[in-house]
Order: C-alpha cells, then structure tokens, then sequence
C-alpha cells in the first residue's frame, strides 16, 4: 500500500487543505493499492502563488541555460535509475502491460534528450544581419520565459505527458504547476519525489493531482501565463475559450482516429505485425493509435483475417503478467464507454469479426473488453468518426491510393497515421498528402527531436525538440 497524504506545493510536501485522501483502485481486480491527498482550489492557490513569486522575484527565470540543462539532467538520470518503479506503477494504477510500461522507458531518455540537445543549441539570444548594411541601427532577439505555466496531462500515459511538458518549460525558465489526474496519484507521486531530489529553487515546481473541477479553477487562474495540455478535444476546446477570454499562451494535443494505410504492395503479414503496436499499443488508449486500418479492396479479406489471427492470438489480462499485451481498462466508465463503442458499430452494420462486447471470461472483477475487430466499415460510421480510446479496430476498403488518401483525411482529427508499403518512396508520397501531424511508415517509431501534434480538431501547438521547447518562450527584439 502505497499512501500520499500530502502534495507537493513548491518543492516541498505540505498538508493539503482537505485530509480526505482517494482510494487508487486497480483496474484489474478492483483492490486498493494506494491512497493519495487531492488538491482542491485552496491549494492550486498556494502553488500558484509560490510560482509566481518565484519567477517574479526567484533566481529560476535569471539562471544560465547550462543551469537549467544540468538541472533537467539530473531529473532525467534519476527517472533511469528508477525506471523499472515508474514502470510498475503506471502498470498498477492504469492497467497498462507490463511490456508497455518497460517499453516507454527508454523514449523517456530520448525524448528528454531531444529537449536537451534543442537547449544547447536554442538561439537564447541572437543578433540579427541588419537588411541595410548602412543603417547605423542592429537587433538582438532574445527568447525569454513566459512565466506561470499549467500543465494539464491526461491518465493514459503519464510520465511522458508529464515530462513531454515540464522539461521545456523549466530549460526555458518558467516556473510550472503541474495538474495530474486522480488516477495517476501514486506514479506522480512518484515523480514530485524525483522533482524534490532534483534540487529545483523553491517554488519552481508543484505536483497537484485534482479532479477536473479544480484544473479548470488553476486554468482559469490570473496568475497562469501559459496553459500546456494533453487531453480530450472537448476539454481542449474549453481550455482554448477559456485561454482566449483571458489571452493566455496555450498549447494543445488533443485526440485522434488515426488511420493506418495498407498499400497494395505491403507485406500484409509484416504490416499487421506492426499494427499489433501502432493499433493496440497501451490497451487501445493512446492518442496515436491507428484503429482505422484502410486496406485496398483487391487484398481486403486478407486484411481482415490477419487483423483476425492477430487480435485472437493476443493475451489479456493482469497487466502484471509478463504474458500479457492488453489489459484492462483505467476505469468501470472507460470499459462501459468501449463495450458501448462495440454495441454502436453492430447496430450501424458493421461486420463483428472478432470480439464483441462481452467482458473476457474469467475477467470479470477487472475494467477489461474484448478486442475487437469491425469490417465492411463506411468511414461515415460513427465508430470510424469517434475515438474509442480502446481495443477496437474498424478496417475500411478502398479503391486506389486517391480514394484512400480521401478517407484517411476524411475526419474531424488529425494527429497522427502510417503507411505500410514495400516501395518507402511510394510510401513517402501518400504520407505527404495525409493531413495529420505524424505519420510513420512500416511502423517506424516517431523521432523525438521533430515536432510532434496534431492538425483540425487534434491540437494546436508542437511537443518535442526545438519546436516543442519554443512553445513556453516569449519573443524580445530590442533594437539599438
């Protein structure tokens, strides 16, 4: 049993202003793991108020870049040391495999040094090759902190939102309260543990997980210069009103349905090898999924009978097993909200080829669904239209590589895609015509030091490398 009975409110732990503390519940079989403190509006004052002061009055903002960059190295080097930890407790409390968790440790290490090597060569301040040599006047442009920032992260994967988000902002210089969801108490928990052994200056960092309540009060806060968030599009859009009355800095990655397109030319075996990640990766909930596969009517019943294989051939169940590649879901909403998905894809007409709503025999007590694939899909469908945030694939034919690019580009998001194909420069032609923010081709995973989110309804704003870090600065010319 793991207990937090205090947040971590300007580098330090300090009792919350309610001493009720939320049963973590484990996903797989119901039984309380953890018990954390919440943060309420009380306390987002209090962490408000200490990054203010802090970036007004505090040496965080006035420090050397070479500061800031050791700074953020030793918090790296500490989340390696403990890496198989961090790894069991999202495990634990959001019911992602084993072999997930495992996994995304060493994209932390990359994406953290994408960042790094983005702050040693950032222009912090730059003089500029006047346009008339004559002039008697030059220009220096400087890219300073922009101050206060809330960072919002979601429950799927929260060690990498979280880090994809306070690493920019503090090599920049800002100071930073960090919104983190309920269910994600024990592991970020964990991390205001590593943040407080980092040796930050008082006041540059908070930890306050919260309910949604009082992350739209700290978003809402006078005192907050720049809104950073990872989540649903529907909060998304309320962030940016709410950003917009207030002409707060905001960036935004939202969600997607992301399609994957099978060229006529793949190797369908190898492809679908590679779907089992790109499609199924964390259980299904993961904004980057490709749950629409698009596959060419001439090879589609070979598609669908791969996906078949594969999805039947996969193991759910304890998340703790190495064994297993999907467990359950985070919470008894989101596997109602999935079952619910597979209920509305059989009524519309879709084809049910595996799958189906029933919960897993034996995995009852669990938040687990049953994978689930869907052929004979119009993209029109709402299960092609919405995200799941499950297992569940819909695989949709098309006619030739126009008709499919029309299809892929054919939704409301815009986050990320593949293309799977044995010609790369073939595959290349169709992903520069797809309208999304990352596209990967035969399952290449996604390169760090390049800018990362979505088009439409899927973001605003960049994550990751130099793009990513100039989100959380602001633009000087002074002119001499």
């Amino acid at each position: 049993m793991i207990t937090y009975d205090r947040l971590f409110i300007a580098g330090s732990w300090t009792a919350p202003s309610s001493p009720e503390l939320l049963d973590i519940r484990s996903p797989h079989d119901q039984a309380v793991i953890g018990r954390a403190a919440q943060a309420r509006p009380a306390d987002v004052d209090r962490a408000v108020a200490a990054a203010r002061a802090a970036f007004d009055e505090g040496p965080w903002p006035r420090t050397a870049p070479a500061e800031r960059i050791a700074a953020v190295r030793r918090l790296n080097a500490l989340r390696e040391a403990d890496a198989e930890k961090v790894a069991a407790l999202i495990s634990a409390e959001n019911g992602s495999a084993g072999w997930f968790t495992r996994a995304g440790q060493p994209g932390l290490t990359r994406q953290a040094g994408a960042y790094l090597r983005a702050a040693e060569e950032f222009g912090w301040e730059e003089a500029l090759t006047p346009s008339d040599p004559a002039s008697p006047t030059r220009s220096v442009v400087r890219r300073e902190p922009i101050g206060v920032v809330a960072a919002v992260i979601p429950w799927n994967s929260p060690f990498s939102a979280a880090m994809a988000k306070i690493i920019p902002a503090l090599l920049a210089g800002n100071t930073v309260v960090l919104k983190v969801c309920p269910e994600n108490s024990l592991s970020m928990g964990f991390l205001a543990e590593l943040l407080e052994r980092t040796g930050l200056p008082e006041g540059v960092i908070s930890v306050l997980p919260a309910d949604r309540e009082t992350s739209e009060y700290l978003v809402s806060h006078p005192d907050v210069d720049k809104i950073a968030f990872t989540g649903s599009t529907r909060a998304g859009r309320r962030i940016a009103s709410i950003a917009g009355d207030r002409l707060k800095r905001f960036s935004l990655e939202l969600g997607g349905k992301s399609a994957a397109v099978i060229l006529p030319d793949a190797d369908i075996e190898a492809a679908v090898r590679g779907l089992k990640f790109a499609s199924l990766l964390n259980n299904g909930e993961a904004c980057i999924a490709q749950t629409r596969v698009l596959a060419p009517r001439s090879r589609y019943e070979e598609v669908v009978a791969a996906l078949k294989d594969l999805v039947e051939s996969l193991k759910v169940g304890d998340p703790s097993d190495p064994d297993t590649f999907i467990g359950p879901m985070i919470r008894r909403d989101q596997q109602q909200r999935v079952r619910d998905y597979i209920e509305l894809g059989i009524g519309e007409g879709a084809r049910l080829v595996t799958g189906g709503p029933q919960v897993p025999p034996g995995l009852e007590r669990g938040n687990y669904v049953t994978p689930t694939v869907f052929a004979d899909v119009d993209n029109s469908m709402r299960i092609a239209q919405e995200e799941i945030f499950g297992p569940v694939l819909v695989v949709i034919a098309y006619d030739d590589e126009d008709d499919a690019v029309r299809i892929a580009n054919d939704s409301a998001y815009g986050l990320s895609g593949g293309v799977w194909s044995a010609d790369q420069d073939r595959a290349l032609d169709v992903a520069r015509r797809l309208r999304t923010g990352t596209v990967t081709v035969n399952g290449a995973p996604i390169a760090f030091d390049g800018p990362f989110g979505g088009y439409k309804a899927s973001g605003i704003g960049r994550e990751y490398g130099a793009v990513g870090l100039a989100q959380y600065v602001e633009y000087k010319t002074v002119t001499l």
